[in-house]
């Protein structure tokens, strides 16, 4: 199952950067989270969970395989990009094809890296941004409204269904408003997906900071902030050099580093967490002593969906799903003090799998 995030932004802003901290990051500890390159600017990135190692510990699973989520380092965008300015046709291209948008602004000063628009404005910056992704999808919709129009007069059905959706997200649009904050139906989320606009897709906006502001953030990541409580994103602040400066450290050597700049853990650990909440996935575990493995899900999957995950005849022949949450697996000390402690339950096809849930499926071959 796999979820990817487009990394975008202006250019200078560090968005380069924070990509190949990132890849190098995967890289240096592919023993725990293995990263892979598909392609020169896509990286795909182990979620970071330190659940795996206390069940792999439990387990005594010779391996740790995490649940995985894909970086797209996309061509930066210029004003004028909806209209094709710069690379804007593949930057548009490259963003129909992502299912979050991870927006790296610039939250510092520099008189060595010049900025695009010549001032440092991060609120600005990510309305550049939008302004074009509306423009995009505002020209899109308008093509596509007037034969969606006709088929609905002369009694297409599925037309007749669509309309109304489309005709919402238009009338936002029109008022300058993202499509995202459109409020769908779950019986309509699947056609309002089906529409492929880039406002619609969920932003995680990424603070670019200083050194110094690494920990505590700074007035330009504080408007930020305020613009995504506004909006209903999310925001995670980072500072792309100290990130650069992480990957190249060996292990034993990182924490010491980001202890000196009063930093818990890597800001990327942060982002990558940030972006799988951000696409309201959860993550649930299989646990024997081949491995310990993570397994990406939706919210509110139920329990034969959860297996489809692994394979579609899992969620074929579903019979049932031995259930441990995952405290009580820790707590027992493993699955079979348990299941004497009661704490391991036969769960069938109506159970809504929980985030950190231990399953074991039984199904029909």
């Amino acid at each position: 199952m796999g979820f990817k995030c487009g990394i975008v932004g202006l250019p200078n802003v560090g968005k380069s950067t924070l990509f190949n901290a990132l890849t190098k990051t995967a890289a240096a500890q592919a023993a725990n989270y293995p990263f892979c390159t598909i392609e020169p600017n896509t990286g795909e990135v182990g979620v970071p969970d330190p659940r795996m190692d206390k069940i792999a510990a439990i387990g005594k699973s010779a391996q740790i395989v995490p649940t995985r989520i894909t970086f797209v380092d996309i061509a930066g965008l210029v004003r004028g990009a909806s209209k094709g300015e710069g690379l804007g046709n593949q930057f548009l291209a490259n963003i129909r094809e992502v299912d979050a948008i991870v927006h790296v602004l610039r939250c510092f000063e520099s008189t060595d890296i010049t900025h695009v628009e010549g001032r440092v404005d991060p609120v600005a910056d990510a309305e550049t941004v939008e302004t074009e992704l509306m423009l995009a999808d505002l020209d899109s919709l308008e093509r596509r409204i007037v034969p969606l129009r006709k088929k609905a007069a002369g009694g297409d059905r599925d037309a007749k269904m669509l309309l109304p959706i489309m005709e919402g997200a238009l009338a936002l649009l029109q008022d300058g408003k993202p499509a995202r904050v459109l409020e769908v139906s779950r019986e309509d989320e699947a056609a309002f997906q089906g529409l492929t606009l880039m406002t619609s897709k969920p932003v995680l906006y990424v603070c670019n900071v200083d050194e110094a502001s690494a920990a505590t953030g700074n007035a330009f990541s504080a408007r930020v902030e305020e613009m995504a409580r506004r909006q209903g994103a999310r925001s995670v602040v980072i500072s792309a050099a100290i990130e650069a400066e992480v990957a190249q450290l060996p292990d034993e050597e990182q924490k010491e580093f980001l202890d000196t700049l009063g930093l818990d853990e890597p800001g990327l650990d942060r982002l990558i967490r940030t972006g799988y909440e951000l696409l309201g996935l959860i993550t649930y575990f299989t646990c024997g002593p081949k491995e310990t493995r993570a397994w990406t899900i939706v919210k509110g999957t139920k329990a034969p969906g959860a297996a489809g995950v692994i394979h579609s005849d899992f969620e074929k022949g579903f019979i049932r799903a031995q259930t441990i949450a995952y405290e009580d697996f820790v707590a027992c000390g493993g699955e079979a003090a348990a299941k004497e402690a009661g704490k391991a339950r036969d769960e069938g096809k109506e159970y809504v799998v929980q985030d950190g849930d231990i399953l074991l499926f039984r199904f029909n071959n």
